[in-house]
């Protein structure tokens, strides 16, 4: 008996998988719309979001310190840096949530009381988190200790847990001392911020890929140049002058201060995560987004940002 034909190919065997590409496109266009909607929506769905983010980012780290043979206390990390984010917002945001004006000299009554009487358990939980935290990551090791295979000494763990804290964890957090400001959360200054280190982002990368000349870190990033650094700290100027229509009660001066610092200390941020990156090995921190790699590659550049934004801040009002 003859052998039957194969059978035809069918359509869904014919599909061609997604390219690396279309998967960048789609999923950086369906991260950025739920990203500025959380943002945008309210305080508490901004604050939800970035809680969220943060603590991935640090699991992410944690992730990536296991690649050098580390073991972080990644579980008590996590609910630490979800205690510090929220400690650190509730701080920020109690005037907001009660519904009065920061400058106000106004007594809150009734409902809105409420808010500022949990306010003492908020900055304690702030207080013990920096006071304890040694403490509790070293009676850790203490219940773990001796550890099969663990070739790196106790204290090493330590150190890495609460780098990651520093690291990741409070840097983002400051997020919230941004958000709000006398008059309660202003989603247009967390947009700002976003629209600056885009900025910063396509401007290098366009500067660098017409321009580039001159490597900026070859051992750590050898595709970043002078030539693309200075073009993205070009843009961003511009950007941060084009905010006047966004943010028009800002002056152009402090406007062109925030945008300069975006453009020096987000590209030092993503090199330091080329280098942590480089450090143990690995090419993205995760697998999160696909086409993008994890969360911590993503905000990165926030990492030494928002230190001296949170700073600026306090020093300028």
């Amino acid at each position: 008996m003859p052998d039957s034909p194969a059978p035809a190919p069918s359509a869904a065997s014919e599909k061609k998988p997604m390219s690396n590409l279309a998967q960048r496109l789609l999923y950086g266009v369906l991260g950025a719309i739920v990203l500025l909607f959380c943002i945008w929506y309210s305080a508490w769905t901004f604050a939800l979001f970035f809680g969220l983010v943060q603590m991935r980012m640090l699991w992410e780290f944690y992730r990536m310190m296991r690649e050098a043979n580390y073991k972080p206390a990644a579980l008590l990390g996590g609910a630490l840096s979800l205690g510090l984010f929220g400690a650190i917002h509730y701080i920020n945001s109690v005037y907001h949530y009660a519904g009065v004006e920061r400058t106000s000299a106004l007594h809150p009554v009734g409902a809105a009381e409420v808010w500022f009487d949990a306010l003492p358990i908020a900055k304690g939980v702030l207080y013990g988190i920096g006071l304890l935290l040694p403490t509790i990551l070293i009676l850790r090791e203490m219940f773990a200790w001796p550890r099969e295979n663990q070739q790196l000494a106790p204290f090493a763990n330590v150190g890495v847990a609460l780098l990651g804290l520093l690291y990741v964890s409070l840097p983002m957090s400051l997020l919230s001392v941004l958000a709000f400001d006398a008059h309660g959360y202003d989603y247009r200054r967390i947009f700002a911020l976003l629209f600056l280190v885009w900025s910063s982002d396509i401007g290098a990368y366009a500067a660098g890929k017409t321009f580039g000349r001159h490597k900026l870190a070859p051992k750590i990033s050898p595709g970043k140049t002078w030539e693309g650094a200075v073009g993205g700290f070009l843009i961003t100027l511009a950007t941060g002058w084009a905010l006047g229509y966004l943010l028009p009660e800002l002056p152009l001066t402090y406007r062109l201060i925030v945008a300069g610092v975006v453009a020096v200390f987000g590209p030092i941020g993503d090199l330091a995560e080329s280098m942590l990156k480089r450090s143990v090995g690995v090419k993205d921190s995760g697998r999160i987004l696909p086409g993008h790699g994890g969360l911590l590659d993503r905000f990165d550049a926030f990492l030494f940002i928002l230190p001296v934004l949170a700073l600026l801040q306090l020093l300028l009002g």
